[in-house]
Protein backbone atom coordinates (compact mmCIF):
# COMPACT_ATOMS: atom_id res chain seq x y z
CA UNK A 1 0.00 0.00 0.00
CA UNK A 2 1.41 3.35 -0.78
CA UNK A 3 1.51 5.22 2.37
CA UNK A 4 2.63 8.91 1.09
CA UNK A 5 4.31 10.66 -1.25
CA UNK A 6 6.69 13.60 -0.83
CA UNK A 7 7.22 15.80 -4.24
CA UNK A 8 9.87 18.52 -4.17
CA UNK A 9 10.68 20.86 -7.20
CA UNK A 10 8.64 18.91 -9.96
CA UNK A 11 7.00 21.04 -12.35
CA UNK A 12 4.82 23.19 -10.90
CA UNK A 13 5.17 21.41 -7.49
CA UNK A 14 7.47 23.36 -5.09
CA UNK A 15 6.61 21.01 -1.90
CA UNK A 16 3.86 18.68 -1.78
CA UNK A 17 3.26 16.14 0.53
CA UNK A 18 0.41 13.30 0.46
CA UNK A 19 -0.82 10.86 3.28
CA UNK A 20 -2.70 7.74 1.47
CA UNK A 21 -5.27 5.46 3.38
CA UNK A 22 -6.66 2.03 2.46
CA UNK A 23 -9.71 2.39 0.12
CA UNK A 24 -10.97 4.30 -2.26
CA UNK A 25 -8.51 7.86 -3.04
CA UNK A 26 -9.61 10.32 -4.76
CA UNK A 27 -7.95 13.56 -6.14
CA UNK A 28 -10.35 16.19 -8.25
CA UNK A 29 -9.60 19.08 -9.87
CA UNK A 30 -10.04 21.42 -12.62
CA UNK A 31 -8.31 20.25 -15.71
CA UNK A 32 -4.86 21.83 -15.77
CA UNK A 33 -4.73 21.79 -12.18
CA UNK A 34 -1.49 19.20 -12.24
CA UNK A 35 -3.49 15.80 -11.41
CA UNK A 36 -0.99 14.22 -14.33
CA UNK A 37 1.99 16.02 -12.34
CA UNK A 38 1.33 13.72 -9.19
CA UNK A 39 1.22 10.50 -11.62
CA UNK A 40 4.25 11.63 -13.64
CA UNK A 41 6.16 12.30 -9.65
CA UNK A 42 4.82 8.88 -8.90
CA UNK A 43 5.48 6.92 -12.04
CA UNK A 44 9.47 9.16 -11.61
CA UNK A 45 10.21 7.75 -8.26
CA UNK A 46 8.68 3.96 -9.78
CA UNK A 47 11.15 4.08 -13.07
CA UNK A 48 8.74 4.61 -14.98
CA UNK A 49 10.08 6.14 -18.38
CA UNK A 50 8.40 8.87 -19.04
CA UNK A 51 8.72 12.86 -20.03
CA UNK A 52 12.66 14.39 -19.29
CA UNK A 53 11.96 17.57 -18.11
CA UNK A 54 10.27 17.24 -14.93
CA UNK A 55 12.32 19.44 -12.95
CA UNK A 56 10.53 23.04 -11.67
CA UNK A 57 12.11 26.21 -13.63
CA UNK A 58 14.75 27.90 -11.50
CA UNK A 59 15.58 24.24 -9.38
CA UNK A 60 18.93 22.60 -9.01
CA UNK A 61 17.00 19.35 -9.04
CA UNK A 62 13.42 17.51 -8.45
CA UNK A 63 12.78 14.99 -5.63
CA UNK A 64 10.11 12.36 -5.16
CA UNK A 65 10.07 10.18 -2.41
CA UNK A 66 7.38 7.00 -1.72
CA UNK A 67 7.01 5.18 1.15
CA UNK A 68 4.81 1.98 0.92
CA UNK A 69 3.63 -0.55 3.36
CA UNK A 70 5.06 -4.16 2.77
CA UNK A 71 3.43 -7.00 4.43
CA UNK A 72 5.07 -10.31 5.25
CA UNK A 73 5.13 -12.26 1.67
CA UNK A 74 4.50 -9.43 -0.26
CA UNK A 75 6.33 -9.78 -3.91
CA UNK A 76 8.40 -7.23 -3.40
CA UNK A 77 10.15 -8.65 -0.83
CA UNK A 78 11.35 -11.31 -3.56
CA UNK A 79 12.97 -8.13 -5.70
CA UNK A 80 14.24 -6.96 -3.02
CA UNK A 81 16.46 -9.74 -1.88
CA UNK A 82 17.37 -10.52 -5.47
CA UNK A 83 18.87 -7.42 -5.63
CA UNK A 84 20.85 -7.35 -2.34
CA UNK A 85 18.40 -5.18 -0.43
CA UNK A 86 16.83 -5.62 3.06
CA UNK A 87 13.05 -4.36 3.85
CA UNK A 88 11.26 -4.59 6.92
CA UNK A 89 7.20 -3.65 6.73
CA UNK A 90 8.30 -0.64 5.31
CA UNK A 91 9.99 0.36 1.79
CA UNK A 92 11.09 3.56 0.63
CA UNK A 93 11.72 4.47 -2.80
CA UNK A 94 13.91 8.34 -3.37
CA UNK A 95 14.75 9.60 -6.66
CA UNK A 96 15.76 12.71 -8.28
CA UNK A 97 16.75 14.30 -11.39
CA UNK A 98 19.28 17.14 -11.60
CA UNK A 99 17.98 20.08 -14.26
CA UNK A 100 20.58 18.65 -16.57
CA UNK A 101 18.88 15.14 -16.74
CA UNK A 102 21.13 13.13 -14.30
CA UNK A 103 18.70 10.59 -12.43
CA UNK A 104 19.81 9.19 -9.16
CA UNK A 105 17.56 6.42 -6.92
CA UNK A 106 17.97 5.49 -3.65
CA UNK A 107 15.82 2.11 -1.87
CA UNK A 108 15.86 2.02 2.08
CA UNK A 109 18.82 4.84 1.27
CA UNK A 110 20.77 2.61 -0.94
CA UNK A 111 21.96 3.62 -4.25
CA UNK A 112 20.08 1.20 -6.98
CA UNK A 113 19.45 1.28 -11.24
CA UNK A 114 16.54 2.38 -12.67
CA UNK A 115 15.92 -1.10 -13.64
CA UNK A 116 15.53 -2.07 -9.98
CA UNK A 117 12.97 0.68 -9.45
CA UNK A 118 10.79 -0.80 -12.27
CA UNK A 119 10.94 -4.56 -11.40
CA UNK A 120 9.84 -2.87 -7.68
CA UNK A 121 6.74 -1.42 -9.53
CA UNK A 122 5.42 -4.28 -11.28
CA UNK A 123 5.18 -5.49 -7.58
CA UNK A 124 3.63 -2.06 -6.14
CA UNK A 125 1.58 -0.24 -8.77
CA UNK A 126 -0.80 -1.00 -11.38
CA UNK A 127 -1.74 2.34 -13.52
CA UNK A 128 -5.23 1.97 -15.86
CA UNK A 129 -5.94 4.94 -18.16
CA UNK A 130 -8.54 4.29 -21.87
CA UNK A 131 -5.20 4.56 -23.38
CA UNK A 132 -3.29 2.49 -20.74
CA UNK A 133 -0.74 0.14 -22.48
CA UNK A 134 0.82 -1.07 -19.29
CA UNK A 135 -2.20 -3.19 -18.17
CA UNK A 136 -4.98 -4.59 -19.35
CA UNK A 137 -5.01 -3.42 -23.19
CA UNK A 138 -1.98 -5.68 -24.16
CA UNK A 139 -3.01 -8.64 -25.50
CA UNK A 140 0.25 -10.43 -25.56
CA UNK A 141 -0.41 -10.46 -21.55
CA UNK A 142 -4.40 -11.88 -21.68
CA UNK A 143 -3.02 -15.29 -21.17
CA UNK A 144 -0.96 -14.14 -17.77
CA UNK A 145 -4.37 -12.44 -16.92
CA UNK A 146 -6.35 -15.33 -17.39
CA UNK A 147 -4.02 -18.05 -15.60
CA UNK A 148 -3.80 -15.33 -12.22
CA UNK A 149 -7.96 -15.29 -12.35
CA UNK A 150 -7.70 -19.31 -12.45
CA UNK A 151 -5.04 -19.80 -10.15
CA UNK A 152 -2.66 -21.91 -12.52
CA UNK A 153 0.35 -21.62 -10.60
CA UNK A 154 1.24 -25.65 -10.26
CA UNK A 155 -0.55 -26.42 -13.89
CA UNK A 156 2.23 -23.31 -15.12
CA UNK A 157 5.26 -24.52 -13.42
CA UNK A 158 4.22 -28.27 -14.86
CA UNK A 159 4.35 -27.61 -18.24
CA UNK A 160 7.29 -25.04 -17.45
CA UNK A 161 9.28 -27.91 -16.01
CA UNK A 162 7.97 -30.55 -18.90
CA UNK A 163 8.96 -27.75 -21.49
CA UNK A 164 12.18 -27.60 -19.92
CA UNK A 165 12.75 -31.58 -20.13
CA UNK A 166 11.75 -31.55 -23.69
CA UNK A 167 14.13 -28.83 -25.12
CA UNK A 168 16.99 -30.91 -23.08
CA UNK A 169 16.01 -34.29 -24.90
CA UNK A 170 15.40 -32.93 -27.68
CA UNK A 171 18.97 -30.65 -27.61
CA UNK A 172 20.33 -33.76 -26.98
CA UNK A 173 18.95 -35.87 -30.00
CA UNK A 174 20.55 -32.68 -32.00
CA UNK A 175 23.83 -33.10 -30.42
CA UNK A 176 24.15 -36.53 -31.10
CA UNK A 177 22.97 -36.35 -34.55
CA UNK A 178 25.62 -33.52 -35.13
CA UNK A 179 28.32 -35.98 -33.59
CA UNK A 180 27.48 -38.78 -35.61
CA UNK A 181 27.53 -36.79 -39.08
CA UNK A 182 31.06 -35.50 -38.26
CA UNK A 183 31.94 -39.09 -37.44
CA UNK A 184 30.28 -40.84 -40.57
CA UNK A 185 32.35 -38.13 -42.83
CA UNK A 186 35.42 -39.48 -41.55
CA UNK A 187 34.80 -42.87 -41.11
CA UNK A 188 36.88 -43.95 -44.15
CA UNK A 189 39.72 -42.27 -42.20
CA UNK A 190 38.88 -43.49 -38.89
CA UNK A 191 38.94 -47.16 -40.19
CA UNK A 192 42.00 -47.33 -42.21
CA UNK A 193 43.90 -45.29 -39.95
CA UNK A 194 43.23 -47.56 -36.84
CA UNK A 195 43.81 -51.01 -39.15
CA UNK A 196 47.22 -48.83 -40.17
CA UNK A 197 47.72 -48.58 -36.66
CA UNK A 198 46.94 -51.58 -35.30
CA UNK A 199 48.68 -53.55 -37.70
CA UNK A 200 51.96 -51.83 -36.62
CA UNK A 201 51.10 -51.41 -33.16
CA UNK A 202 53.89 -49.10 -31.69
CA UNK A 203 54.38 -48.74 -28.41
CA UNK A 204 55.47 -45.54 -25.67
CA UNK A 205 59.22 -45.41 -25.92
CA UNK A 206 59.76 -48.03 -28.78
CA UNK A 207 61.05 -45.41 -31.14
CA UNK A 208 63.93 -44.20 -29.04
CA UNK A 209 64.76 -48.21 -28.02
CA UNK A 210 64.91 -48.61 -32.05
CA UNK A 211 67.03 -45.77 -32.71
CA UNK A 212 69.32 -46.61 -30.37
CA UNK A 213 69.56 -50.67 -31.07
CA UNK A 214 69.92 -49.34 -35.07
CA UNK A 215 73.21 -47.45 -33.92
CA UNK A 216 74.42 -50.02 -31.69
CA UNK A 217 74.49 -52.33 -35.00
CA UNK A 218 75.72 -50.18 -37.12
CA UNK A 219 78.27 -49.14 -34.90
CA UNK A 220 79.09 -52.90 -34.02
CA UNK A 221 80.31 -53.73 -37.78
CA UNK A 222 83.06 -51.02 -37.40
CA UNK A 223 84.86 -51.98 -33.84
CA UNK A 224 83.96 -56.01 -33.79
CA UNK A 225 87.26 -56.85 -35.53
CA UNK A 226 89.44 -54.81 -32.84
CA UNK A 227 87.28 -56.05 -30.00
CA UNK A 228 88.18 -59.20 -31.38
CA UNK A 229 91.54 -58.95 -31.88
CA UNK A 230 91.76 -57.47 -28.02
CA UNK A 231 90.13 -60.46 -26.96
CA UNK A 232 92.86 -62.77 -28.57
CA UNK A 233 95.56 -60.66 -27.31
CA UNK A 234 94.56 -60.93 -23.94
CA UNK A 235 93.08 -64.35 -23.55
CA UNK A 236 95.18 -67.63 -23.04
CA UNK A 237 97.50 -69.47 -25.07
CA UNK A 238 99.12 -67.23 -27.08
CA UNK A 239 97.75 -64.22 -25.37
CA UNK A 240 98.45 -62.17 -22.24
CA UNK A 241 96.60 -64.35 -19.91
CA UNK A 242 98.57 -67.39 -21.45
CA UNK A 243 101.57 -65.81 -20.85
CA UNK A 244 101.02 -64.80 -17.25
CA UNK A 245 99.95 -68.36 -16.64
CA UNK A 246 103.11 -69.20 -17.43
CA UNK A 247 104.76 -66.77 -16.12
CA UNK A 248 103.10 -67.39 -12.31
CA UNK A 249 104.28 -71.33 -12.37
CA UNK A 250 107.74 -70.69 -13.30
CA UNK A 251 107.82 -68.40 -10.59
CA UNK A 252 106.07 -70.66 -7.94
CA UNK A 253 108.37 -73.48 -8.82
CA UNK A 254 111.27 -71.53 -8.57
CA UNK A 255 110.40 -69.33 -4.73
CA UNK A 256 110.77 -72.32 -2.32
CA UNK A 257 114.93 -71.23 -3.15
CA UNK A 258 114.22 -67.70 -3.42
CA UNK A 259 113.83 -67.08 0.51
CA UNK A 260 110.55 -64.94 -0.07
CA UNK A 261 112.33 -62.92 -2.69
CA UNK A 262 109.22 -63.90 -4.78
CA UNK A 263 106.60 -63.36 -2.91
CA UNK A 264 105.75 -59.73 -3.98
CA UNK A 265 105.83 -60.60 -7.54
CA UNK A 266 103.87 -63.44 -7.21
CA UNK A 267 101.13 -61.55 -5.32
CA UNK A 268 101.20 -58.90 -8.00
CA UNK A 269 100.82 -61.72 -10.45
CA UNK A 270 97.90 -63.24 -8.82
CA UNK A 271 96.06 -59.84 -8.55
CA UNK A 272 96.36 -59.19 -11.77
CA UNK A 273 95.26 -62.65 -13.63
CA UNK A 274 92.04 -61.76 -11.85
CA UNK A 275 91.94 -58.46 -13.28
CA UNK A 276 92.88 -59.83 -16.49
CA UNK A 277 90.28 -62.62 -16.32
CA UNK A 278 87.53 -59.64 -15.34
CA UNK A 279 88.53 -57.88 -18.98
CA UNK A 280 88.38 -60.83 -21.01
CA UNK A 281 85.19 -61.90 -19.60
CA UNK A 282 83.55 -58.20 -19.98
CA UNK A 283 85.66 -58.25 -23.68
CA UNK A 284 83.87 -61.59 -24.71
CA UNK A 285 80.50 -60.78 -23.27
CA UNK A 286 80.96 -57.40 -25.74
CA UNK A 287 81.76 -59.59 -28.71
CA UNK A 288 78.44 -61.69 -28.09
CA UNK A 289 76.60 -58.43 -27.78
CA UNK A 290 77.83 -57.39 -31.67
CA UNK A 291 76.98 -60.75 -32.89
CA UNK A 292 73.55 -59.74 -34.37
CA UNK A 293 72.03 -61.29 -37.54
CA UNK A 294 72.60 -59.49 -40.25
CA UNK A 295 69.25 -59.14 -41.26
CA UNK A 296 68.31 -57.17 -37.89
CA UNK A 297 69.62 -54.21 -38.89
CA UNK A 298 67.51 -53.83 -41.58
CA UNK A 299 64.56 -55.50 -39.99
CA UNK A 300 64.61 -52.51 -37.34
CA UNK A 301 65.42 -49.96 -39.37
CA UNK A 302 62.28 -50.74 -41.30
CA UNK A 303 60.28 -50.51 -38.17
CA UNK A 304 62.32 -47.41 -36.91
CA UNK A 305 61.27 -45.49 -40.17
CA UNK A 306 57.64 -46.90 -40.31
CA UNK A 307 56.67 -45.63 -36.81
CA UNK A 308 57.84 -42.20 -38.14
CA UNK A 309 56.82 -42.13 -40.78
CA UNK A 310 53.22 -42.65 -39.43
CA UNK A 311 53.83 -39.92 -36.44
CA UNK A 312 54.82 -37.39 -39.15
CA UNK A 313 51.60 -38.65 -41.01
CA UNK A 314 49.15 -38.13 -38.29
CA UNK A 315 50.82 -35.09 -36.84
CA UNK A 316 51.79 -36.40 -33.24
CA UNK A 317 54.97 -37.87 -31.41
CA UNK A 318 56.02 -41.18 -32.27
CA UNK A 319 55.46 -42.34 -28.46
CA UNK A 320 52.29 -40.60 -28.37
CA UNK A 321 50.85 -42.98 -31.69
CA UNK A 322 49.69 -45.56 -29.21
CA UNK A 323 47.43 -43.14 -27.42
CA UNK A 324 46.48 -41.77 -30.59
CA UNK A 325 45.34 -45.57 -31.80
CA UNK A 326 43.26 -45.30 -28.51
CA UNK A 327 41.52 -41.99 -29.41
CA UNK A 328 40.55 -43.52 -32.95
CA UNK A 329 39.31 -46.58 -31.40
CA UNK A 330 37.33 -44.56 -29.15
CA UNK A 331 35.85 -42.65 -32.18
CA UNK A 332 34.50 -45.62 -34.11
CA UNK A 333 33.08 -47.16 -31.10
CA UNK A 334 30.96 -44.46 -30.68
CA UNK A 335 30.06 -44.13 -34.57
CA UNK A 336 28.99 -47.91 -34.25
CA UNK A 337 27.21 -47.41 -30.82
CA UNK A 338 25.59 -44.47 -32.13
CA UNK A 339 22.81 -45.76 -33.99
CA UNK A 340 21.69 -47.28 -31.04
CA UNK A 341 22.71 -44.27 -28.41
CA UNK A 342 20.56 -41.81 -30.63
CA UNK A 343 17.59 -44.01 -31.04
CA UNK A 344 17.58 -44.21 -26.90
CA UNK A 345 17.99 -40.29 -26.92
CA UNK A 346 15.16 -40.53 -29.58
CA UNK A 347 12.46 -42.62 -27.51
CA UNK A 348 13.65 -40.23 -24.55
CA UNK A 349 12.53 -37.11 -26.49
CA UNK A 350 9.29 -38.70 -27.05
CA UNK A 351 8.32 -39.21 -24.07
CA UNK A 352 9.37 -35.58 -23.33
CA UNK A 353 7.17 -34.33 -26.17
CA UNK A 354 4.50 -36.89 -24.67
CA UNK A 355 4.72 -35.27 -21.06
CA UNK A 356 5.47 -31.83 -22.44
CA UNK A 357 1.64 -32.55 -24.59
CA UNK A 358 -0.23 -33.99 -21.68
CA UNK A 359 0.65 -31.35 -18.88
CA UNK A 360 -0.54 -28.73 -22.02
CA UNK A 361 -3.03 -30.62 -22.54
CA UNK A 362 -4.29 -30.24 -18.71
CA UNK A 363 -3.23 -26.83 -18.56
CA UNK A 364 -5.32 -25.81 -21.45
CA UNK A 365 -8.17 -27.45 -20.22
CA UNK A 366 -8.13 -25.65 -17.15
CA UNK A 367 -7.61 -22.49 -19.44
CA UNK A 368 -10.85 -22.90 -21.13
CA UNK A 369 -13.09 -23.60 -17.88
CA UNK A 370 -11.43 -20.43 -16.18
CA UNK A 371 -12.28 -18.59 -19.40
CA UNK A 372 -16.04 -19.47 -19.15
CA UNK A 373 -15.99 -18.48 -15.40
CA UNK A 374 -14.33 -15.14 -16.33
CA UNK A 375 -16.97 -14.60 -19.43
CA UNK A 376 -19.74 -15.39 -16.40
CA UNK A 377 -18.15 -12.87 -14.32
CA UNK A 378 -17.82 -10.08 -16.58
CA UNK A 379 -21.07 -10.74 -17.59
CA UNK A 380 -22.03 -10.04 -14.08
CA UNK A 381 -20.07 -7.17 -13.67
CA UNK A 382 -21.18 -5.47 -16.98
CA UNK A 383 -24.82 -5.33 -15.73
CA UNK A 384 -24.77 -2.76 -13.19
CA UNK A 385 -22.38 -0.94 -15.17
CA UNK A 386 -25.20 -0.47 -17.76
CA UNK A 387 -23.97 -2.47 -20.25
CA UNK A 388 -25.85 -5.58 -19.84
CA UNK A 389 -26.22 -6.25 -24.22
CA UNK A 390 -22.71 -6.28 -24.55
CA UNK A 391 -21.09 -9.88 -24.70
CA UNK A 392 -17.51 -10.26 -23.74
CA UNK A 393 -15.52 -13.29 -24.94
CA UNK A 394 -12.38 -14.99 -24.08
CA UNK A 395 -11.33 -16.91 -27.14
CA UNK A 396 -8.75 -19.12 -26.68
CA UNK A 397 -6.90 -20.47 -29.94
CA UNK A 398 -4.24 -22.94 -30.78
CA UNK A 399 -0.29 -20.90 -30.42
CA UNK A 400 3.20 -22.34 -30.90
CA UNK A 401 4.19 -24.84 -28.25
CA UNK A 402 6.53 -22.91 -25.19
CA UNK A 403 6.64 -22.71 -21.57
CA UNK A 404 3.51 -21.45 -21.37
CA UNK A 405 1.76 -23.93 -22.86
CA UNK A 406 0.15 -23.80 -26.18
CA UNK A 407 -2.75 -21.97 -26.11
CA UNK A 408 -3.16 -17.91 -27.37
CA UNK A 409 -5.51 -16.03 -25.31
CA UNK A 410 -7.43 -12.77 -26.26
CA UNK A 411 -10.39 -10.77 -25.11
CA UNK A 412 -12.73 -9.74 -27.38
CA UNK A 413 -15.76 -7.39 -26.90
CA UNK A 414 -19.28 -6.93 -28.95
CA UNK A 415 -20.48 -3.74 -27.84
CA UNK A 416 -24.16 -4.48 -29.62
CA UNK A 417 -26.44 -7.83 -30.39
CA UNK A 418 -25.28 -8.54 -33.93
CA UNK A 419 -22.36 -6.92 -33.72
CA UNK A 420 -18.94 -8.60 -34.40
CA UNK A 421 -17.18 -9.54 -31.82
CA UNK A 422 -13.14 -7.80 -31.66
CA UNK A 423 -10.30 -6.63 -29.73
CA UNK A 424 -10.58 -4.97 -26.35
CA UNK A 425 -9.15 -1.84 -28.01
CA UNK A 426 -10.39 -1.52 -30.98
CA UNK A 427 -14.47 -2.39 -31.10
CA UNK A 428 -15.35 -0.09 -27.42
CA UNK A 429 -15.68 3.07 -27.56
CA UNK A 430 -13.76 5.61 -24.91
CA UNK A 431 -16.49 5.41 -22.06
CA UNK A 432 -17.27 1.47 -22.98
CA UNK A 433 -13.80 0.43 -22.76
CA UNK A 434 -13.67 1.60 -19.67
CA UNK A 435 -16.15 -0.23 -18.25
CA UNK A 436 -15.04 -3.29 -19.88
CA UNK A 437 -11.71 -1.78 -18.23
CA UNK A 438 -12.96 -1.57 -14.69
CA UNK A 439 -15.32 -4.89 -15.10
CA UNK A 440 -12.35 -7.26 -15.94
CA UNK A 441 -9.88 -5.79 -13.18
CA UNK A 442 -12.56 -6.38 -10.52
CA UNK A 443 -13.65 -10.25 -11.94
CA UNK A 444 -9.58 -10.54 -11.74
CA UNK A 445 -8.86 -9.09 -8.32
CA UNK A 446 -9.22 -12.19 -5.68
CA UNK A 447 -8.72 -11.38 -2.14
CA UNK A 448 -6.36 -8.68 -1.02
CA UNK A 449 -3.93 -7.37 -3.83
CA UNK A 450 -0.09 -6.20 -3.00
CA UNK A 451 -0.99 -3.21 -5.70
CA UNK A 452 -1.98 -0.08 -5.48
CA UNK A 453 -4.08 0.20 -8.54
CA UNK A 454 -4.62 3.69 -10.27
CA UNK A 455 -7.36 4.39 -12.59
CA UNK A 456 -6.64 7.74 -14.55
CA UNK A 457 -9.56 9.55 -15.27
CA UNK A 458 -11.23 6.05 -16.44
CA UNK A 459 -14.55 7.38 -16.23
CA UNK A 460 -14.12 9.95 -19.31
CA UNK A 461 -16.88 9.70 -21.33
CA UNK A 462 -19.97 8.46 -19.36
CA UNK A 463 -21.77 10.20 -16.74
CA UNK A 464 -25.40 10.01 -14.95
CA UNK A 465 -26.46 6.21 -13.98
CA UNK A 466 -23.38 5.01 -15.94
CA UNK A 467 -20.76 7.21 -13.66
CA UNK A 468 -22.74 6.00 -10.40
CA UNK A 469 -21.68 2.46 -11.48
CA UNK A 470 -18.38 3.29 -12.41
CA UNK A 471 -18.22 4.81 -9.17
CA UNK A 472 -20.18 1.71 -7.20
CA UNK A 473 -17.62 -0.71 -9.10
CA UNK A 474 -14.31 1.04 -7.53
CA UNK A 475 -15.28 1.58 -4.43
CA UNK A 476 -16.20 -2.35 -4.13
CA UNK A 477 -12.70 -2.69 -5.25
CA UNK A 478 -11.38 -1.09 -3.04
CA UNK A 479 -12.48 -2.95 -0.44
CA UNK A 480 -9.50 -5.64 -1.42
CA UNK A 481 -7.22 -3.28 -2.84
CA UNK A 482 -5.69 0.30 -2.55
CA UNK A 483 -7.22 2.18 -5.59
CA UNK A 484 -6.09 6.00 -6.48
CA UNK A 485 -8.94 7.20 -8.68
CA UNK A 486 -8.14 10.58 -10.54
CA UNK A 487 -11.48 11.72 -11.52
CA UNK A 488 -13.83 14.83 -13.35
CA UNK A 489 -17.10 12.56 -12.06
CA UNK A 490 -19.09 13.86 -9.29
CA UNK A 491 -20.85 10.28 -8.90
CA UNK A 492 -17.19 8.35 -8.68
CA UNK A 493 -15.65 11.45 -6.25
CA UNK A 494 -18.63 10.78 -3.91
CA UNK A 495 -17.71 7.50 -3.26
CA UNK A 496 -14.27 7.97 -2.64
CA UNK A 497 -13.48 7.09 1.47
CA UNK A 498 -10.39 9.84 1.69
CA UNK A 499 -10.11 13.33 -0.71
CA UNK A 500 -7.79 15.44 -1.90
CA UNK A 501 -8.72 18.84 -4.16
CA UNK A 502 -5.43 19.47 -6.59
CA UNK A 503 -5.48 23.62 -7.83
CA UNK A 504 -3.37 25.65 -9.76
CA UNK A 505 -2.26 29.02 -8.15
CA UNK A 506 -0.44 31.84 -9.69
CA UNK A 507 1.39 33.80 -7.01
CA UNK A 508 3.05 36.92 -8.00
CA UNK A 509 4.78 35.32 -11.39
CA UNK A 510 4.76 31.88 -9.65
CA UNK A 511 2.54 28.89 -10.88
CA UNK A 512 2.06 26.36 -8.22
CA UNK A 513 -0.20 23.12 -7.98
CA UNK A 514 -1.57 22.80 -4.34
CA UNK A 515 -3.34 19.47 -3.02
CA UNK A 516 -5.32 20.10 -0.25
CA UNK A 517 -7.20 17.45 1.96
CA UNK A 518 -11.12 18.01 2.50
CA UNK A 519 -13.10 17.33 5.13
CA UNK A 520 -16.52 16.66 4.99
CA UNK A 521 -17.90 20.08 4.26
CA UNK A 522 -15.43 20.62 1.88
CA UNK A 523 -16.37 17.44 0.24
CA UNK A 524 -19.72 18.92 -0.55
CA UNK A 525 -18.21 22.00 -2.28
CA UNK A 526 -15.76 20.10 -4.51
CA UNK A 527 -18.48 17.53 -5.97
CA UNK A 528 -20.76 20.58 -5.89
CA UNK A 529 -18.51 22.43 -8.24
CA UNK A 530 -18.02 19.25 -10.24
CA UNK A 531 -22.16 19.25 -10.72
CA UNK A 532 -22.43 22.73 -11.20
CA UNK A 533 -18.70 24.25 -12.86
CA UNK A 534 -17.48 27.51 -11.51
CA UNK A 535 -20.75 28.48 -9.69
CA UNK A 536 -21.46 26.97 -6.94
CA UNK A 537 -25.67 27.42 -6.25
CA UNK A 538 -27.26 25.77 -3.47
CA UNK A 539 -28.96 23.16 -5.98
CA UNK A 540 -25.45 21.81 -6.49
CA UNK A 541 -24.54 21.53 -3.01
CA UNK A 542 -27.94 19.40 -1.85
CA UNK A 543 -27.01 17.11 -5.19
CA UNK A 544 -23.66 16.58 -3.62
CA UNK A 545 -25.08 16.16 -0.49
CA UNK A 546 -27.50 13.26 -2.11
CA UNK A 547 -24.48 11.79 -3.72
CA UNK A 548 -22.09 11.48 -0.49
CA UNK A 549 -25.13 10.31 1.52
CA UNK A 550 -26.38 7.55 -1.19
Amino acid sequence: MLRSLDIRDMLIIDRLELGFRPGLNVLTGETGAGKSILLDSLGFVLGWRGRADLVRAGAAQGEVVAEFELPAGHPAHTVLAEAGLEAGDELILRRINTAEGRKTAWVNDRRVSGEVLRRLSDTLVELHGQQDDRGLLNPRGHRQLLDAFAGLETELDAVRAAWRARARAERAVAEAETRIAELRAEEDFLRHAVDELDALAPEPGEEADLDARRRTMQAAERIREDIARAHDALGPGEGAEGRMGDALRWLEGAADRAEGRLDAPLAALSRALVELGEAVQTTEDCLQALDFDPNALETTEERLFAIRALARKHGVQPDDLSAFAADLRARLAALDAGAGDLAGLGRAAAEARADYDAAAAKLGAARRAAALRLDAAMSDELAPLKMERAVFSTVISDAEPGPDGRDAVAFTVATNPGAPAGPLNRIASGGELSRFLLALKVCLVRGASPLTLIFDEIDRGVGGATADAVGRRLAALARSAQVLVVTHSPQVAARGAHHWRVEKRVEGEMTRSIVTPLDSPARVDEIARMISGDTVTDAARAAARSLLED
